[in-house]
């Protein structure tokens, strides 16, 4: 781990924060939908994430890091890494606060991620991940040079808050509509700065994080009770938005405490996945931000009566999208 956590900030992510980023978010942002889904005779709600301006809930955390940056910070710039959704997110905030942003990207991202990344502004620095290339050392020698911020996707405290601020909504909105705070909260996860702050953001209820099969350094990380590596040789997965080598200390003292289990969800159950809340919620849904639905179709995880699941991004190429609608039939929850 290239990049330590001394080297960002002592400041430690908590529940107080994470309801400072939900005000400053709700004062630029309209809350995202919560759909209802019928699943085995229970109703779960869905948080449709892939919604947000940028398709995904990383536009929280950039917000609430970025609004936080004193004014001499801002005019060094920020640096961030990410696979195309916090990219999006940095990029968007970092347009409308008028900051420089350059973004540490893999070059096999998805192409919609990294003209949309362009498109908002920020100047992307590809690193080769397939080559085995570490882009925490590529972003701690950007801010080197510069005396840039690093904003990180997930090892970073206000990114937790900011993230945790979807909790928020999500108990407000399941309030609302007379149900009660959820009790459950199914999310998917890569380095979990989303799952650390749900959990910061929902106390009383159980967080489970998902990944994709292969990489479930997290799942093992909590099974074991230290922070756990994916495996040199992690097959390819079409989940990028989840695929990170290693939670960070600050994320794990959290989901440790928080998270009972962690769960798998394998390339047939994300697919299809994807494909139901396409024909029943009409969304479009990346393939890791379809994780969490996919584990919950699968019977993987008992349902209550106020079980919340995030989907938590919708940014995927319109041919791999028609690929997984036209894939074949034998792809199931099974």
């Amino acid at each position: 781990m290239a990049l330590r956590m001394s080297q960002i900030s002592d400041y430690r992510p908590t529940a107080q924060g994470v309801a400072v980023a939900a005000r400053k978010v709700a004062e630029i942002l309209p809350r995202t939908p919560l759909l209802p889904l019928e699943v085995e005779g229970r109703t779960i709600w869905c948080k449709a994430e892939s919604l947000q301006p940028v398709g995904a809930f990383k536009i929280r955390g950039a917000w609430h890091r970025l609004t936080a940056l004193t004014d001499a910070e801002r005019a060094r710039g920020v640096v961030g890494v990410s696979s195309g959704n916090h990219a999006q997110g940095v990029a968007w905030a970092a347009r409308r606060l008028g900051i420089a942003a350059k973004i540490v990207m893999p070059v096999d991202a998805p192409a919609v991620k990294l003209a949309n990344t362009r498109a908002l502004g920020a100047e992307v620095v590809l690193y080769d991940r397939p080559g085995g290339e570490d882009r925490d050392e590529v972003a701690r020698r950007l801010c080197g040079e510069s005396g840039a911020t690093l904003v990180h996707a997930y090892g970073d405290p206000w990114i937790i808050e900011g993230q945790g601020s979807t909790g928020t909504e999500i108990a407000a909105q399941m309030e609302e509509s007379g149900i009660g705070a959820p009790d459950l909260v199914v999310t998917p996860c890569g380095g979990g700065g989303l799952t650390a702050g749900l959990a910061l953001a929902l106390p009383d209820a159980a967080i489970v994080p998902v990944e994709p099969e292969g990489w479930d350094d997290v799942c093992r990380s909590l099974e074991a009770g230290e922070i756990r590596r994916v495996s040199p040789d992690a097959p390819p997965t079409a989940c990028d938005a989840l695929q990170t080598p290693a939670t960070w200390p600050i994320n794990f003292e959290i989901l440790k405490a928080r998270c009972p289990f962690g769960l798998i969800a394998t390339p047939s159950e994300i697919r299809a996945a994807q494909r139901l809340a396409f024909a029943k919620l009409r969304l479009v849904i990346e393939p890791g931000g379809a994780a969490a639905l996919a584990a919950v179709l699968a019977g993987k995880v008992e349902l209550t009566d106020r079980t919340a699941v995030v989907l938590s991004g919708g940014n995927t190429d319109a041919e791999a999208f028609a690929k997984v609608l036209l894939a074949p039939s034998q792809d199931s929850f099974n």
